[in-house]
């Protein structure tokens, strides 16, 4: 049992709870031999890592045959702790460096997450449509939009409007002033109550 999801997703199955319990020896294991997560900052992976992805799935609950799209996911993060959360949704997640995927692709194996899809590729080259846009320490908002922007689906099926959804630390002012009005900021705090997430947010912009 993995106390910090079970802390704050009390309605986990067991393989939910399987699944995240074998992701910190993965990302240990792996990030040994490809560098994904600052190797200070590893120890540290179940709250400024898993749980940090997991604060997507407090913002809104992605409701079965949604479709998600994690660019420049690195080493699967959000996506894959996300994958483990919804089952039924599928998340395709796309990085530009070859290593980096075969790290997603051998710990969603050895986790069993099947409902993922890692790609080689860079945002501006992908092709199809998704309900959401997520990523997390990625480029600046409005560049990050604008290469990404041809990957938004205009259906609508979640309680939450398709869009992107990002994880951002510090001072968003400047980084969402050109989208005044509908960007949306939400703290992290408000669901985790970990010292780390006091300068986190959740930046949403709808589609």
């Amino acid at each position: 049992m993995n106390s910090i999801t079970d802390k704050y997703f009390p309605s986990l199955t067991d393989e939910q709870r399987r699944q995240f319990s074998v992701l910190p020896s993965l990302y240990a294991e792996w990030n040994e031999r490809i560098n994904v997560i600052s190797r200070k900052d590893i120890g540290n992976f179940e709250i400024n890592h898993l749980l940090h992805s997991l604060a997507i799935g407090r913002f809104v609950t992605f409701r079965n045959g949604t479709e998600v799209i994690d660019i420049g996911t690195g080493g699967g993060l959000p996506g894959l702790p996300l994958a483990i959360l919804f089952p039924e949704v599928t998340f395709t997640l796309i990085d530009s460096i070859t290593k980096k995927i075969r790290v997603v692709s051998e710990i969603a194996s050895g986790a069993g997450i099947m409902n993922v899809k890692p790609l080689v590729g860079r945002a501006e080259e992908m092709k199809g449509q998704y309900d959401f846009i997520i990523g997390r320490a990625v480029t600046e908002t409005e560049q990050f939009i604008r290469l990404t922007r041809h990957l938004a689906s205009p259906r609508s099926f979640n309680d939450v409007r398709n869009g992107w959804i990002l994880l951002k630390g510090g001072d968003l002012e400047r980084e969402i002033a050109p989208f005044r009005g509908s960007a949306e900021v939400i703290p992290v705090s408000r669901w985790f109550d970990e010292p780390y997430f006091g300068t986190k947010k959740i930046l949403y912009m709808p589609a």
